[in-house]
């Protein structure tokens, strides 16, 4: 006889349209234990499950947590009432939790001080040493949750009698509950005893603002609408780049301003699908997605909508981890636009070999690689681009590169060999066959740095203080660090652009201008800064439009990155080219 051991389900349903899926535990004949669905449909050894949920009704206008709305709030911070601050974002669901967001707080009191008529300013510069004259944290709550008991007289619906259920608008505000029990097969008696679960309250799905494409180049080309209903010029196509940041890094340790259940896979996953097909992308490069995501996932899902996919996993030679937590590149293209034509992988753990046995002398081998060998690859597709002009149909070329490079701050060296190395192996594909080239990804290098200036200017500085770091003298001499791309940053665009139009003048805002990039493209609460581009070769393609980029504020009210809204701690980079080379009919 099967008996259940352990039901498990989330403690916290985020969202409208979210599937909820528990599992049980079952203990086999044998005495092994799995977790298995046995439905009444496919009863085994006699046995199946009987799934009933029910929506207990609570009262909707009870306070609820300002960082975590599917939580009921405890207590409110003292300081937002005397200054004044929307009530709404004084509450929350526990000490620690508003420990969290401490910070945010004074930043709230020190804006609502500055219109505060009642004299009051001294709230904006109180430090963490203040917090208790600043919080309501008695053993009583500053009020008494209105959440009805769970007794026979409350309220409840059952709503469902499968193993999984989708929450709908109207469990938005209200709990749910799990009923699980064993029952024989035949006769539909219980045989075992009911387990119970029940959920935070279901809060509706985030919804941002749509990011728009902004128009920075001019063009009397054709515009025509695809059959899609996508507005499409002949010679144009769209490339998107975004780490959706892998679920493995996607902890509670690392991203503890993020409610749970918003850095949960199976709720992070939804969004980022809804926000790429959102783009509506020809071509799509996305990082850090898991071995496994990719295959279950990922690539059956863009498959759906016309997508194509190749994909690269990063060298589990230089890591411990298994095969399902090992991230890569995966780059995904529109089949109705584009043909493959050839595919390069770049290794650089295996580049990093090659360079010790050629340069390396023989005593320094073993720190050498120690220093060098990284997981990081890069994927190279090739690919024969579909255009229609004036109805005559057309063909060209097109590189793409997607990459994501080392993340350690301090290895400068190995940043520069990496980017050097992706680069002469892309000279090599795009210079000798007069190809226009896209290099994206997450390159984790900033703007300034000797890795960026190698990239868009040809060549290093020989005084960088970057060339500093170079235990091995794997950089030098510096001036055989060069290229021949024309690669220019897309999004340097917005920077060099001139006009009194009020979205690029926005948009201009959100540029650093001594580097001509973006503030930002990672804003997480301990680091904002780029790390993400998209280059492309500008003696063959020019920019059309990019996606607006998002401002800090808009980011800084949910704390930081990742966030119910957004489902990396990275923004995607969207540009529109334009073919500038003759295309071959």
């Amino acid at each position: 006889m099967l008996t259940v051991l352990r039901l498990h389900l989330p403690t916290e349903i985020p969202v409208v349209g979210c599937e909820i899926t528990p599992y049980v535990l079952l203990k086999r004949p044998d005495n092994t234990v799995s977790p298995q669905d046995i439905p009444e449909s496919a009863p085994v050894g006699g046995c199946c499950m009987r799934y009933k949920w029910y929506r207990i009704l609570i009262d909707k206008n009870a306070p609820v947590c300002s960082f975590h709305p599917n939580e009921l709030a405890t207590l409110q911070c003292i300081g937002c009432v005397k200054t004044k601050v929307p009530t709404a974002k004084s509450y929350h669901c526990t000490s620690k939790c508003f420990l969290d967001s401490w910070k945010h707080h004074l930043a709230l009191h020190g804006r609502a001080s500055k219109v505060n008529e009642s004299g009051q300013e001294e709230l904006a510069g109180r430090t963490s040493s203040g917090l208790s004259d600043a919080v309501n944290t008695s053993s009583t709550p500053l009020y008494t949750p209105n959440i009805s008991e769970r007794s026979g007289s409350e309220s409840v619906f059952v709503v469902g009698h499968s193993r999984t259920y989708t929450p709908t608008a109207d469990d938005v505000g209200h709990v749910l509950k799990l009923e699980c029990i064993p029952v024989d097969a035949e006769n539909r008696i219980p045989i075992g005893i009911s387990k119970q679960v029940t959920t935070s309250r279901v809060i509706p799905a985030p919804s941002p603002r749509p990011r728009r494409m902004i128009k920075v180049g001019g063009s009397d080309f054709l515009t025509h609408l695809d059959r899609d209903g996508r507005s499409a010029s002949s010679g144009t196509f769209t490339v998107l780049s975004y780490n959706v940041l892998a679920d493995q890094y996607a902890t509670s340790d690392l991203y503890g301003y993020c409610p749970s259940w918003a850095l949960a896979w199976p709720y992070r996953r939804q969004n980022l699908l809804k926000e790429i097909l959102g783009y509506r992308a020809d071509i799509v490069c996305l990082q850090e997605v898991q071995n496994i995501h990719f295959e279950d996932f990922f690539s059956p899902e863009l498959d759906k909508h016309g997508y194509q996919a190749f994909y690269k996993r990063k060298t589990k030679e230089a890591s411990s981890r298994n095969d399902n937590t090992v991230d890569g590149c995966a780059t995904f293209f529109r089949r109705d636009r584009f043909s493959p034509v050839k595919k390069y992988e770049v290794e650089f753990s295996m580049a990093a070999e090659s360079l010790t046995d050629a340069v390396i002398q023989p005593g320094q081998k073993k720190l050498a690689l120690s220093r060098l060998n990284k997981d990081n690859v890069a994927l190279i597709v090739v690919l024969e681009a579909k255009f229609s002009y004036h109805g005559v149909d057309n063909r060209q070329l097109l590189c793409v590169a997607n990459t994501h490079l080392d993340a350690h701050h301090d290895l400068k060296d190995v940043k520069i060999w990496q980017v050097h190395t992706l680069l002469k192996g892309l000279e090599k594909i795009a210079v000798t066959g007069d190809i226009p080239l896209v290099v994206c990804g997450d390159f984790n290098l900033v703007p300034g740095s000797a890795s960026h200036g190698l990239i868009v200017m040809g060549k290093i500085d020989q005084f960088h203080p970057d060339l500093g770091v170079d235990p091995l003298g794997i950089v030098r001499p510096p001036n055989k660090l060069n290229h021949q791309l024309p690669l220019v940053s897309a999004y340097s665009t917005f920077a060099r652009m001139v006009g009194v139009n009020l979205g690029l003048e926005l948009q201009r805002r959100k540029m650093d201008p001594t580097t001509n990039e973006p503030l930002f493209t990672s804003c997480t609460r301990n680091f904002i800064g780029t790390l993400d581009y998209i280059f492309y070769s500008a003696d063959t393609l020019s920019v059309e439009s990019l996606l607006e980029l998002l401002d800090e504020d808009s980011l800084r009210k949910d704390t930081a990155l990742p966030s119910p809204v957004w489902s990396s701690d990275h923004i995607a980079l969207l540009a529109e080219f334009r073919c500038q080379t003759r295309m071959r009919r």
